[in-house]
């Protein structure tokens, strides 16, 4: 069996981050197969082809299982053509192709939200950067696994400022509230009515970035440091946080792999 992924990519790296890290093809594949629970049977396979829609790259989206939306430099929010094209795209498949789960992760949470009713603002010049500590909710402890809180890395400065209509908050931080969410395949089901397991979950996203490790976030904070995007005080306050543990790959990347394998697959018992 194979689990068809297609990326969606909307950024990527550059300079020593993209010399000793790749570019984010390698990183996605990277974390979605260190990820890889061992819940699932190894009989099931999974293939990753990017489309880099910056450049109007689109998949035939009936091909693919999941359709996964990267992170990006770029605002979610920007009146750009390929920006609003990705809005009206997401917004199209969500509506048209409920068989298709979407993942979206950082820009990709937040191009989801405003494509879905909700918006992407500015977080008033504040950065979220390095490990950061999520606190979730009690939906959020039953879908990553009954965690009172976790630790991801981070690396924003816009947000998504309130739960778009139809969709269920998982966690917050105190900088930005709106750290995680999900839409139910029936997107008026009230998680808090059934109790013994979760509604099929259709969109799944994350501000934080699970498939970043401590030298891709060092390098990033080093090169928009130096070009002066990134003040001093926000290097500062990660200094301390820099080496602390995160739970991308053991906490998000199992929840997000029961996500896309959610009705397609059945796990072994």
């Amino acid at each position: 069996m194979k689990l068809k992924i297609a990326l969606l990519i909307c950024g990527g790296l550059t300079g020593e981050a993209k010399e000793k890290n790749g570019d984010y093809y390698d990183i996605y594949r990277n974390y979605l197969n260190n990820s890889f629970p061992e819940s699932i049977s190894r009989s099931l396979e999974f293939s990753l082809d990017p489309y880099d829609v910056r450049t109007q790259q689109y998949p035939v989206e009936d091909e693919y299982d999941v359709l996964m939306i990267t992170g990006s430099a770029s605002s979610a929010y920007e009146d750009i053509e390929w920006i609003n094209k990705l809005t009206q795209y997401i917004a199209r498949v969500v509506n048209e192709k409920p068989h298709i789960k979407i993942i979206g992760i950082c820009f990709g949470h937040q191009v989801i939200a405003r494509a879905l009713g909700g918006e992407c603002v500015p977080n008033n010049g504040r950065w979220e950067i390095g490990p950061t500590h999520i606190h979730l909710t009690d939906l959020g402890k039953r879908f990553f696994g009954h965690q009172d809180q976790f630790t991801i890395q981070q690396m924003h400065r816009d947000h998504v400022p309130s739960v778009p209509p139809n969709f269920h908050l998982l966690g917050s931080t105190p900088v930005s509230p709106i750290q995680g969410m999900v839409r139910f395949l029936d997107p008026h089901t009230d998680p808090a009515k059934d109790h013994d397991s979760l509604p099929p979950v259709h969109v799944f996203t994350t501000q934080g970035h699970p498939e970043f490790t401590e030298p891709i976030t060092t390098a990033i904070i080093k090169q928009r440091s130096a070009t002066g995007a990134m003040d001093a005080t926000t290097v500062a306050d990660w200094e301390p946080r820099k080496y602390l543990p995160t739970h991308g790959v053991d906490i998000v990347g199992r929840a997000m792999w029961d996500v896309m394998v959610q009705g397609k697959f059945e796990k072994p018992n």
